[in-house]
């Protein structure tokens, strides 16, 4: 199975943990749920580390300066970010984007209140963010264009 919501819905509507630990598994209601906020705060961890690290930057001037330069291996942009400032970036040539954290997400990896716009150096901590990061989308992957649960 692959890590989605509906790969996750599926299992735990098939019983198959128990079946997988072959005994009685109590699925709480909201399972899912509480792996998206782990999986959030992982890769808000991880961010963090790599801004203290100096491997991470935020803010439309550094990020546009890390791609010019082209130190940014990564470029993230919230979710809930305006469509016309997001488009003046670009993702790095053989980089990755990252595009389904909200605003405040990103702001809590970065000690603000939001942030739009992100840059990741290559090396550090990018690739494990890049990992968690798409953990994360698949679970996110049922959501609309503002970050929210549709349905």
């Amino acid at each position: 199975m692959s890590a989605d919501r509906a790969a996750l819905e599926a299992a735990i509507k098939k019983k198959l943990f128990a079946r997988g630990l072959k005994q009685q598994v109590s699925v709480p209601d909201g399972l899912i749920d509480v792996v998206e906020r782990q999986l959030v705060r992982r890769v808000i961890d991880l961010l963090s580390l790599a801004r203290k690290s100096g491997d991470a930057v935020a803010g439309y001037e550094k990020v546009k300066s890390w791609l010019d330069t082209e130190q940014a291996q990564v470029l993230l942009q919230a979710v809930d970010g305006s469509g016309r400032g997001k488009s003046k970036l670009s993702t790095p040539h053989f980089g990755r984007y990252i595009g389904w954290l909200t605003a405040d997400e990103l702001g809590m990896a970065f000690g603000r209140q939001t942030v739009i716009h992100a840059a990741l150096a290559s090396g550090g901590l990018g690739q494990r963010v890049v990992e968690e990061a798409q953990r994360l989308r698949g679970l996110r992957e049922t959501y609309g264009g503002n970050g929210h649960r549709e349905g």
